[in-house]
């Protein structure tokens, strides 16, 4: 706990908030002042994603995940990588204590199409809910046979762009508030 009450002291520090403010989660009020442009989970993020005809990067985390810290603190504020987030996708941030019911439609999801299912959980999902690419921790930078936050942003992109092969190669969500 005590990490998560540095983080947010130390991210108080930096600029302005995004749309995480108001939030009552521990793990998303330490992302308020991250410089990715974070919006909670629900029909307002799906609806900013139709209308900019954007995917979804869904991180889904919790405050004792030292994993989750660690891609916080070295992905997520990483300039080059924000910038690519903030210009490509509608970025969304959920607490996996908090929200049990959606994070077990996630992890399924992630299972069924042979996804990595643990935390932190990365979920590439279309506008209208359908998941359809995802990952675990991903480095800054590509490392030995680890791959990159860049390279499966570049991958989730590149099917996002193929959106017959998405309707075929994808799982259906329940997106509610």
């Amino acid at each position: 706990m005590l990490l998560g009450l540095i983080s947010v002291v130390a991210a108080g520090a930096q600029g302005s908030p995004n749309h995480l403010s108001g939030q009552e989660s521990v793990y998303l009020k330490r992302a308020i002042f991250q410089p990715v442009d974070w919006h909670p989970w629900g029909r307002l993020a799906f609806q900013h994603a139709r209308d900019l005809n954007r995917p979804i990067l869904l991180d889904v985390g919790a405050v004792w995940c030292p994993w989750c810290s660690l891609m916080d603190r070295d992905t997520y504020t990483n300039a080059a990588t924000v910038d690519y987030i903030n210009q490509h996708f509608i970025a969304v941030k959920v607490d996996f204590d908090a929200s049990p019911k959606l994070v077990a439609q996630l992890q399924r999801a992630q299972a069924i199409l042979n996804l990595p299912a643990g935390l932190p959980l990365t979920s590439f999902i279309t506008p209208d809910g359908k998941l359809y690419y995802g990952a675990g921790y991903l480095l800054p930078e590509h490392k030995g046979n680890k791959q990159s936050f860049q390279e499966a942003a570049d991958e989730a992109l590149a099917r996002y762009a193929q959106k017959s092969k998405i309707d075929e190669e994808s799982f259906q969500l329940q997106v509610e508030e």
